[in-house]
């Protein structure tokens, strides 16, 4: 199979299939690749916030927790809030809801928890149904087909069309696997390409793909363009963009091989931007690891090695600040509550849920637009994060 290939000799996109790794092609374009999933509403009737207040951009995750024990809670990711209702006592809040949604039947109490605290509780709630609209299509151009692909399209049935779970895997322009987003592909159309003899353009059903969020596009794009050669490229972003930066972070070092460095080796923290949970893990790895760097693995967020048994004040040669207190209390684990949480993996309750030390509920279902093809959890899709930082708390000044 020739790939339609840039100038260094690589297809930026691969369509693989997860069952057998079956690669059905390879392309430098994919149109339908950002855009806006649809989002659930919330309205939460009888809201009493606690003191710390809902801001406009809520959190990454988000969990709705009934008062009644024996009924599971639910995920909103990506979540925002346009405030209490005019002349209400009503809160909206608005996500991606996860694959489970409120338990059926139920409408009464909710207590709302955005992975570090309380935000506030409501007597009952409702979920606003958005009118349906049908998703763009993902559409693959220029794309080189292999032989099983070419003849499932020769078939055209609906079976023959039908490819089933696959990975669109990317690659920066040095041609190394940045990350890739899980489909359901299934063809809905296809035509010759304009971008070379012999190549396609095949179009997926919009319905078996997450879009990857337009608010993230600049990150992406920066990151497809190669990885930074400078620390600190995130610090102008806000928490919200920090997550999708620190993402693709932790998605390209689940697929790199890693060497194991020697204990007790001292290492410079820069505090300055600590402000945020994603803040922290950003400054964290490019301490340890560089430009771009993930401090903890796929196999160390499992247990391996990686852990942080101090971290002491210093400051540089520049006269730059330490680590903000709250953050060094949560590394060190001297704190108590939320603070006082080391570095530890997630641990599943007996209904499917994982928690933290803290108790906070983390994301039961994986992650269903990414997985770690090359991590121990292969075959769960990539969960969200695999581990919790209990840290709560902007930086102390």
């Amino acid at each position: 199979m020739h790939g339609d290939q840039n100038e260094r000799g690589y297809a930026r996109y691969t369509l693989t299939g997860t069952e057998d790794d079956q690669v059905w092609g390879v392309c430098t374009e994919a149109e339908g690749l950002f855009g806006e999933s649809q989002r659930g509403t919330y309205e939460l009737f009888g809201w009493v916030p606690e003191e710390s207040g809902v801001p406009a951009w809520v959190g990454s995750r988000v969990w709705l927790v009934p008062d009644d024990e024996a009924l599971d809670a639910w995920l909103l990711e990506d979540v925002e809030s346009s405030g209490q209702v005019p002349g209400t006592d009503s809160l909206l809040l608005t996500g991606l809801d996860d694959c489970e949604g409120p338990p059926e039947g139920h409408r009464g109490r909710v207590r709302v928890h955005d992975g570090h605290r309380w935000l506030g509780s409501c007597r009952e709630f409702a979920r606003i149904l958005s009118p349906e609209r049908a998703q763009p299509s993902l559409v693959l151009r220029g794309l080189a087909q292999s032989d099983q692909l070419r003849v499932a399209l020769r078939k055209g049935t609906r079976r023959a069309l039908d490819l089933e779970e696959a990975a669109l895997e990317m690659r920066d322009s040095r041609g190394e696997l940045l990350t890739d987003r899980l489909l359901w592909a299934t063809v809905s159309g296809w035509r010759p390409s304009s971008r070379g003899a012999g190549l396609i353009d095949l179009e997926l059903d919009g319905g078996g793909f997450t879009p990857v969020p337009e608010y993230a596009r600049p990150i992406w794009e920066r990151w497809l363009a190669g990885p930074p050669n400078t620390v600190n490229g995130w610090v102008g972003l806000d928490a919200r963009r920090r997550g999708a930066w620190h993402d693709l972070v932790r998605e390209r070092a689940c697929r790199r091989s890693h060497r194991d460095r020697p204990s007790g080796h001292r290492y410079e923290l820069d505090g300055r931007h600590v402000t945020d949970e994603p803040g922290l893990y950003l400054a964290l790895g490019e301490a340890v690891n560089g430009p771009g760097g993930q401090l903890l693995t796929c196999g160390d967020a499992l247990g391996g090695s990686g852990t942080i048994r101090r971290l002491s004040p210093s400051r540089s040669a520049n006269r730059a600040p330490p680590l903000s207190q709250s953050a060094r209390t949560a590394l060190n684990g001297q704190g108590s509550g939320a603070a006082a949480s080391s570095l530890k993996p997630y641990v599943p309750s007996r209904r499917g849920q994982w928690y933290g030390q803290a108790g906070a509920p983390i994301p039961a279902s994986p992650r269903r637009s990414s997985r770690c093809r090359s991590c121990p959890l292969r075959g769960h899709a990539g969960r969200s994060a695999h581990l919790l930082l209990c840290w709560s708390g902007p930086a102390d000044g």
